[in-house]
């Protein structure tokens, strides 16, 4: 299973660069930069619910659950 980050969707759909978000959001370009690339391996809630608030979008806008090929056979 996989947790994929659809950060850079909702970056574009807000028309928002990577740079005005890590401000808003007050994290640095580099550990976003992470989360967007799909490179983190935890996000702590607080983030994520800034992200959400900077964005106005849900949590399930930017993290969506992709089974394994395995599991769906």
């Amino acid at each position: 299973m996989a947790i994929v980050v659809n950060l850079d969707v909702m970056m574009a759909k807000r028309k928002m660069s990577l740079g005005e978000l890590a401000q808003k959001v007050d994290i640095t370009m580099a550990n976003l930069s992470i989360l967007k690339n799909n490179k983190a391996r935890a996000v702590r809630f607080s983030t994520l619910a800034a992200i959400c608030a900077a964005l106005d979008c849900q949590t399930g806008d930017i993290l969506e659950f992709v089974p394994d090929k395995e599991e769906t056979t």
